[in-house]
């Protein structure tokens, strides 16, 4: 029994000193041993918990990387929101921001708190009596995915707090939010890492750090360099009177907070720290995309509320995208589902915004003509955030004298085939039907999202399946099933990975009549004009023998329409293909009878922000069905305005010309839900 006593103060005095060096060297950057020294000190601490393993605990410094692999992501519904931020691009618009604030507290004085905006992964840590026993991610703002274990690898989130250091009424339970990030130096060493393994690099750190947090296994988790900033501190009886004496809490209760925080007096002063950043981002050794801006009393904060999941008292102020200049070593062309031809830059490699660039778009050929963009050109390129890498300019001084411009090729690059330049486009075609490219992209959108939406048969697959001479058009994807033994034998699939694949096949022929037709791909028919020729014709054989007068008298079917589906069905081809399809089970009729989708004929909607219960393209497809028109900016013509979440400029439009606003409660019984 002495020995336990002896062994358990001795084990709680190394944890103690343990947790001071990991605040040291993880959270102040400060460290005072040596890495073999503190390797020592764990290494006895591991050794005393091996020989008295009644005395390990979940809070011990030993404890941080578990050996169970995370099978699910339960659940977790926050007892506070998790709110998003609505984003600003301009000063005009924090202007706008600031005289909201203004108006909402009725000319009471007031101050800003200016923070940086991590470009990270938003989480919520719980912690109870002093021990943190709980992590999730933000999820839809109400309900998040438990990664606690993975979280628990991070060494910068400390394990358990001294709560003397932090107000009575946290003592029993807390809640701290934060950002999980990865450093930049530390991402890229983490991709020479992989490249080296044979492994694919990561886009960019925010994108590592999200997947990293959903691993299975901690262990691999802990392999990768994570870190966190905390921002807010909260508890159901907590009050502090300011944001700046809730990051001072965090600091004195050993949380790492980004130290580039800074009391504003006024708007001028929130733009002199937005200024600033935006200048010397690139000195940070991490990702930042802009700068958060709130309102520093929080009684002030409570006052001006919330709408939707965005808070009245804060918003994000985006920095413009990052420039950079490297040399294009080539133009390549590539094929998409119709036939297009993309002209796509192949840069000499360079980091930008979180992630090395290697290429970049050109969109077409009249795009490079403008520009006058030619190979071995030192050119500009932006990126912004997730954005698609784009040349902006070309630096003419550092071209070389013996360059030319570039010519539009002759030839499909894949198939050979001689292509095609209709006379009132800027398109160039390729016209074989059978080239693999096309073949490939038309697989590619049938079973994407908004088409028939069958998970797992995605880029990758699809190129390996058509390599391999299992799928050479939509039919065959309902016939992989009778391939099953071929397709388990195929690298990197298995039993599971095909019979999960072979099961989301097998879903997609309940998706209904408007989402099969976009899923065909014939040109010009999106998604929008797919839902409108299904709700007016009600089945496919219906569509495919309607003339040239029936098709343009559906509302917004003009004769470039009209004529791509005339020539589309007159493919005998494509008429097979369709019965193919018909047989294997697909839906090619409308289920709902038309007169229950008419109330809101000749209605016309915009939508700004985004909707709790559905995604913008359901919003657009329910309001088609019912007979109203989903359009893109506010006029006086205008019906309604569907203000969500984050409401960008049309909701300020909306307001000056007087336009109906709804809210999404208001918008559900309008559609009958």
């Amino acid at each position: 029994m002495q020995d336990v006593d002896l062994a358990r103060k001795e084990i709680e005095k190394l944890r103690e000193e343990i947790r001071r060096h990991d605040y040291l060297y993880y959270v102040k950057a400060e460290p005072e041993i040596s890495d073999y020294e503190y390797d020592m000190l764990l290494k006895k601490l591991e050794g005393l918990e091996r020989k008295f393993p009644q005395l390990i605990t979940p809070d011990s410094p030993t404890q941080r990387v578990g050996s169970d692999l995370t099978k699910e992501f339960p659940p977790v519904e926050h007892k506070q929101p998790m709110l998003s931020l609505a984003n600003t691009y301009s000063r005009q618009e924090l202007i706008d921001f600031d005289r909201r604030v203004k108006e909402g507290l009725n000319g009471e004085p007031y101050e800003y708190v200016a923070e940086l905006k991590i470009d990270g992964v938003s989480v919520s840590l719980i912690y109870r009596q002093g021990v943190f026993v709980q992590a999730s991610t933000r999820g839809d703002g109400k309900v998040g995915e438990e990664i606690t274990n993975n979280v628990k690898t991070i060494k910068s989130v400390p394990l358990k707090v001294k709560l003397e250091n932090l107000p009575s009424e946290l003592h029993e339970e807390f809640e701290v939010r934060g950002e999980v990030f990865m450093e930049i130096e530390a991402f890229r060493k983490l991709n020479e890492q992989r490249e080296k393994a044979g492994e694919k690099p990561f886009a960019n750190p925010r994108n590592s750090t999200a997947g990293t947090l959903k691993l299975q296994d901690p262990r691999i988790v802990a392999s990768r360099p994570l870190d966190i900033f905390t921002y807010y501190l909260l508890g159901s009886n907590y009050f502090v009177s300011t944001q700046l004496e809730n990051l001072n809490y965090l600091i004195k209760a050993g949380f790492k907070v980004n130290p580039h925080f800074k009391l504003c007096k006024n708007l001028r002063e929130v733009f002199e720290f937005c200024d600033y950043w935006e200048e010397h981002r690139e000195e940070l050794p991490y990702e930042i995309d802009g700068a958060v801006i709130k309102v520093n009393s929080i009684a002030q904060q409570k006052k001006l509320g919330a709408v939707a999941k965005s808070p009245r008292w804060a918003v994000a102020f985006k920095f413009k995208a990052e420039q950079t200049t490297t040399k294009l070593n080539n133009i390549i062309w590539q094929v998409g589902r119709t036939g297009a031809l993309t002209p796509v830059a192949v840069l000499e490699p360079v980091f930008l915004a979180g992630s090395t660039i290697s290429r970049a778009t050109l969109h077409n050929i009249e795009e490079i003509e403008r520009k006058d963009i030619r190979i071995g050109d030192t050119v500009v390129i932006e990126k912004g955030g997730d954005v698609i890498p784009k040349v902006t300019a070309v630096v003419e001084e550092k071209r070389s004298p013996e360059s030319k411009p570039v010519k539009p090729p002759e030839y499909c690059p894949v198939c050979g085939s001689k292509v095609f330049n209709p006379a009132d486009e800027v398109g160039i075609y390729c016209v074989n039907s059978e080239c693999p490219a096309q073949i490939k992209g038309r697989l590619i959108h049938f079973a994407s999202r908004n088409a028939m939406d069958i998970e797992g048969l995605g880029e990758s697959l699809v190129d390996q399946l058509v390599d391999l001479n299992f799928l050479k058009s939509f039919p065959d994807i309902y016939s992989l099933k009778e391939k099953r033994a071929e397709l388990i034998s195929i690298e990197r699939l298995g039993e599971k990975s095909v019979d999960n694949l072979l099961t989301a096949i097998e879903k997609s022929k309940n998706q209904p009549f408007h989402r099969a037709l976009f899923a065909l791909g014939i040109r010009f028919v999106g998604a929008g004009v797919a839902l409108k020729l299904a709700n007016h014709f009600g089945s496919m054989d219906k569509l495919m023998k309607a003339s040239k007068e029936e098709l343009e008298s559906v509302a917004d079917i003009g004769e470039r329409i009209s004529e791509s589906l005339i020539n589309y069905f007159r493919d005998e081809r494509n008429r097979q293909m369709i019965e193919k399809l018909k047989a294997a089970g697909l839906r090619f009729e409308t289920q709902k009878p038309l007169t229950s989708l008419n109330n809101l004929t000749g209605k016309s909607f915009v939508l700004t922000g985004s909707l709790n219960s559905m995604s913008r393209n359901e919003a657009k497809e329910k309001i088609i069905e019912r007979g109203g028109k989903f359009v893109s900016s506010v006029s006086f013509k205008t019906d309604y305005v569907v203000v969500g979440e984050n409401p960008g400029s049309k909701f300020d439009k909306a307001k000056k010309l007087g336009v109906k606003i709804i809210n999404e409660q208001e918008f559900l019984e309008l559609l009958g839900e």
